[in-house]
């Protein structure tokens, strides 16, 4: 195994290398197989890597010494166990789908455009599995500011478009702030334990107080919060629909968003031992989870709707982080991949067909146009709404429970974060496929099925969207029936000891997944009944339906609070200090020279006699110099 993992991330930094180098020469076939053969290689490597730690458990692969000082050693050292195996299949599975899909999706660009696209993309994947597979947390923020990096070069694809690279920017930016908090956590736990290495931190963490924990934990949660898009830290994340739609499938799905939830589940042990950090996430993560959802109710863009989806059911899975359910948040993390990847991708599909229209008000009808992507669209929404038995029923289920245990107010406010889901999800689908076509008759001609290389992942998500829940069914209906928890077990060993999950009674169990299923079926006969006979009209919102379509005005908060200040503040030393001081003083030195020469060129007059006069003065001066004080004294004793 130690041979193999190697293997992992290797192809596809080889497929970024191959396709960026060739990209001017490279045919698209070509580049398109590079681009997705590798990440596909990746996958196989992957798949034995998984089955092996099933059965012989994890290790550590060392492949040479990273950092080798006096005070401590980094390795560059893989770490292959339950927790990266089961990452290790989700981002190279779904990345080698949305790989396959962008073979046709991006068909339309220029050649290089085409391999520089998937350049990026490789690079974006390889990054992420650098992320997962790091043995220590400094080779975690190599992968933390890859892909970092690879988001803002794939939001900012379509260069030529200011408003892209404005969200790249604001992508770009605002990560680095979370990322300033997960490097001062890596330095605190060098200061303090001599080593980054898990598990010699885990092995060590008696060495820490209290506050050395609190205060790591609620750094890295900074981080966390930056690159999974939390509160405060959310607002890049719908800007980076400005990307093509496989990348943002990429980043809500597979990878970057996830990075976070990795992150706080490998440092379980450590959140265990914090309980004010552990508050804080789940508070943070429920708000989350309720804000965005009520910003995603009025949203008009397809892939804004999905965008703020996205925030919400993060905030889910670190609600699952705070109230100690990390099977239930790293369950989630899967099932979502398999559900918000197809999302993604039906919409995708949609926006091909529509020739780039992304208003779902002027869409309609496409049920009978697109059966393939109809059809896997409406078991996503069902799967992210809750329904059983598909896949999002079962993960969210498991750490709404987990919040009532913890706290019943969580629980409560957790469902009403569930109603909203369905609401806006079945609103998006009924928009979109049920009703007539309120497009254009243009668009209404030219709309089709997408390709075999967009449906063939769809239909592939839409089976693990159906399905994939059943690897954690809870023990209410059998018996050591979870066989995600059973894997994950040896990840999560140490803060069970330490802090083990209450357990509800079966009735209360049945009562409250059957009130939640029937409160969720309820709301989504509300919304498909309201929207199903929509009729477009030209009448603006007002009141809140106006604030929540303006996304509670955050943006402009921001803008007002510290962008437009720093732009001012940035103005100033561009226009005051740099120009009129920094230029100023360096002009000023320029022209004292200048002025200078100027008038010591007025001594070459070309008159003799002004020459020899200057030799003359020249020749006392030089006297006087010659000669010191007490000589000259002597002189004139002499004389007189």
């Amino acid at each position: 195994m130690s041979k193999l993992v190697y293997l992992v991330p290797l192809f596809p930094l080889l497929g970024f290398l191959i396709n960026g180098l060739g990209r001017k020469s490279l045919s698209k076939t070509a580049i398109s197989t590079i681009g997705t053969g590798t990440i596909l290689a990746s996958f196989v490597v992957s798949l034995v890597l998984f089955f092996d730690v099933k059965s012989n458990g994890g290790s550590v692969a060392v492949l040479f010494d990273f950092i080798n000082t006096d005070s401590f050693t980094i390795p560059f050292a893989f770490q292959v166990d339950q927790l990266s195996s089961l990452f290790l299949l989700i981002i190279t599975g779904i990345g080698s789908l949305i790989h396959l899909y962008s073979a046709a999706y991006m068909q339309e660009e220029e050649p290089q455009h085409y391999g520089r696209y998937f350049a990026y993309l490789n690079l974006f994947v390889f990054s992420m599995l650098l992320l997962v597979l790091g043995a220590n947390y400094v080779i975690m923020f190599i992968g933390w500011e890859g892909v970092g990096l690879c988001s803002y070069l794939l939001i900012g694809f379509w260069f030529k478009n200011n408003d892209y690279n404005y969200a790249a920017k604001k992508a770009f930016v605002m990560n680095r702030i979370g990322d300033l908090g997960f490097l001062l956590a890596v330095f605190w736990i060098l200061y303090k334990l001599g080593t980054a290495t898990y598990g010699d931190v885990f092995a060590g963490v008696s060495k820490l107080s209290s506050f050395d924990i609190t205060a790591i934990t609620t750094l890295l949660f900074i981080g966390a919060m930056g690159k999974s898009a939390q509160i405060p830290l959310y607002t890049w994340l719908p800007d980076a629909m400005a990307g093509p739609t496989p990348v943002s499938a990429l980043i809500h799905a597979a990878t970057m968003v996830t990075a976070g939830i990795y992150m706080i589940a490998r440092s379980n042990l450590l959140y265990t031992l914090a309980p004010y950090t552990q508050t804080l996430v789940a508070i943070t993560g429920l708000a989350t989870a309720i804000f965005a959802a009520t910003i995603a109710l009025k949203q008009n863009d397809i892939k804004k709707v999905l965008a703020y989806s996205t925030v919400s059911q993060l905030g889910y899975m670190f609600l699952g982080l705070g109230v100690g359910a990390y099977t239930g948040a790293v369950f989630h993390v899967m099932t979502h991949a398999f559900f918000k990847a197809l999302l993604f991708l039906g919409a995708g599909s949609v926006i091909h067909a529509m020739h780039h229209e992304q208003d779902i008000r002027k869409m309609g009808g496409l049920k009978k146009y697109m059966p393939i992507t109809h059809i896997t669209f409406l078991l996503a929404c069902l799967a992210i709404a809750g329904i059983p038995p598909f896949s999002g029923f079962f993960s969210k289920d498991e750490i709404l429970t987990a919040a009532f245990a913890k706290n019943p107010v969580y629980y409560y406010i957790g469902v009403g974060g569930a109603l909203m889901t369905a609401f806006y999800m079945f609103r998006l689908y009924t928009l979109t496929f049920l009703g007539n076509f309120r497009g254009t008759q243009e668009q209404e001609h030219h709309v089709h099925e997408s390709p075999w290389q967009m449906t063939v992942p769809l239909i592939i998500l839409a089976v693990l969207s159906v399905v994939g829940g059943f690897v954690g069914i809870p023990e209410l209906f059998a018996k050591d029936a979870h066989s995600l928890e059973h894997f994950l077990a040896p990840i999560f060993e140490g803060s069970a000891k330490l802090a083990a999950q209450p357990h509800l009674a079966p009735a209360q169990e049945y009562a409250m997944m059957g009130g939640s299923t029937i409160a969720i079926a309820l709301m989504i006969w509300f919304a498909v009944s309201r929207y199903r006979k929509y009729q477009l009209t030209e009448q603006t919102d007002t009141g809140l339906s106006k604030v929540l379509e303006q996304k509670w005005y955050v943006d402009e908060l921001y803008n007002a609070v510290f962008v437009n200040p720093l732009n001012a503040l940035a103005g100033f030393f561009k226009n005051i200090v740099e120009k009129s001081g920094i230029d100023g003083l360096v002009n000023s030195v320029g022209k004292l020279v200048g002025y200078g020469s100027r008038q010591l060129r007025l001594l070459q007059s070309g008159q003799v006699g002004n020459y020899i006069l200057i030799m003359v003065l020249a020749m006392v001066v030089f006297i006087l110099v010659w000669f010191n004080d007490s000589t000259i004294m002597h002189f004139f004793s002499k004389i007189f």
